[in-house]
C-alpha cells in the first residue's frame, strides 16, 4: 500500500505544517474545547503506529478521541493533510541541529542510525511515497542535518546530490526490509524459524547438488550464518558502511582531480 504525501489542500497543509496561527474562533460557535490539531496529529501516530496506514482514517482518529470525524475537520480538512502532519511530527522526533563527531562518516552514521529507528517506530511512514515530499519542517531539518553532516566531505554538488539520494534511500529500504521481516510472522501464523526449517529441508531434497550450483550463495550463506532472516541492523550497518566507502572515495578522487595540474596541450588557436 503505497500513499502519496502533498494530496491536500497546499494552502492549508502548508499552514499547519509550519505551525501558523489557527484562525482566531472568537464570536464563532465552534466544537466543545479540548481538541487541537496537536492533538489529531498524535491520536492519528497512534492509530497508525497501533494497526497500520490501512487502518487510518478520520473516524478511526476521532473514536481514539473520544469524537466524531465531523468534529475534526475544523482542525484538519482531511485525512491527506492528516497523513502530511503525521508524517512531519514522526521526522521531528530526530534530533535537530548540528553535533559535534570526529568525522563526516561519523556524523552521517548517527544520522542514519537515527532516521533507521524512526522508520522502525512507525513502519507506517515506509508507506508514504517519496515521489513527493511533504515539505515540513521537520522533513526539511533532516535533509539539512544531512547535507551538514556531508559538507566536510566536499562533494561536488552532483555528488552530494547523488550522495544524499542513495543514504536516504538506503536507510529506507534497509527499515524496510526490517519492518517486513518484523511482521511477517503476526501476518502469517508461521515464526520466521519454522518458515526458513520447512523450505531449507524440502529445498535440499530437490536441489541436492545446490552448493555446485550455486556455490558463491553458498559460501555467503556459510560465511555470514545463513537464512536472510538474520538480516536487520547488523546488515544495515555494514551496507552503510560500504555506502560510505563510496562516499569516501568519490571526496578523495573528486579532490585529487582537483589538485592536479592541466596537462592538456595548448590547441593551435592558443598556443
Amino acid at each position: 500500500m503505497t500513499v502519496y504525501a502533498g494530496q491536500g489542500d497546499p494552502r492549508r497543509s502548508l499552514t499547519l505544517l509550519w505551525g501558523a496561527p489557527e484562525e482566531a474562533r472568537a464570536g464563532r460557535s465552534g466544537p466543545k474545547p479540548g481538541l487541537s490539531v496537536d492533538a489529531i496529529v498524535s491520536a492519528g501516530i497512534a492509530v497508525a503506529d497501533a494497526d497500520g496506514m490501512a487502518a487510518l482514517s478520520m473516524r478511526a482518529v476521532g473514536e481514539r478521541l473520544g469524537r466524531t470525524a465531523m468534529a475534526l475537520y475544523t482542525y484538519v480538512p482531511g485525512k491527506a493533510e492528516l497523513l502530511d502532519l503525521m508524517h512531519d511530527r514522526a521526522l521531528a522526533e530526530l534530533p535537530g541541529g548540528a553535533t559535534a563527531f570526529d568525522d563526516w562518516r561519523a556524523a552521517v552514521t548517527n544520522w542514519a542510525e537515527q532516521l533507521y529507528d524512526c522508520y522502525l517506530r512507525h513502519p507506517w511512514m515506509l508507506q508514504v511515497s517519496q515521489a513527493r515530499p511533504v515539505l515540513g519542517p521537520a522533513e526539511l531539518a533532516a535533509m539539512e542535518r544531512l547535507l551538514t553532516a556531508l559538507q566536510p566531505a566536499a562533494l561536488s554538488p552532483e555528488r552530494l546530490r547523488g550522495a544524499v539520494a542513495a543514504l536516504w534511500q538506503f536507510v529506507r529500504g534497509t527499515a524496510a526490509a526490517t519492518a517486513d521481516a518484523r511482521g511477517a510472522a503476526a501476518a502469517t501464523g508461521i515464526a520466521d524459524e519454522d518458515w526458513w526449517a520447512a523450505r531449507s529441508a524440502r529445498l535440499a531434497e530437490l536441489a541436492p547438488d545446490f552448493p555446485e550450483r550455486f556455490p558463491l550463495l553458498t559460501a555467503l550463506q556459510s560465511a555470514t550464518g545463513g537464512a536472510p532472516e538474520d538480516s536487520g541492523r547488523e546488515v544495515f550497518r555494514t551496507g552503510l558502511a560500504v555506502l560510505l566507502d563510496g562516499v569516501a572515495a568519490g571526496a578523495s578522487g573528486q579532490g585529487a582531480r582537483d589538485r592536479a595540474p592541466d596537462t592538456t596541450p595548448d590547441s593551435p588557436d592558443t598556443a
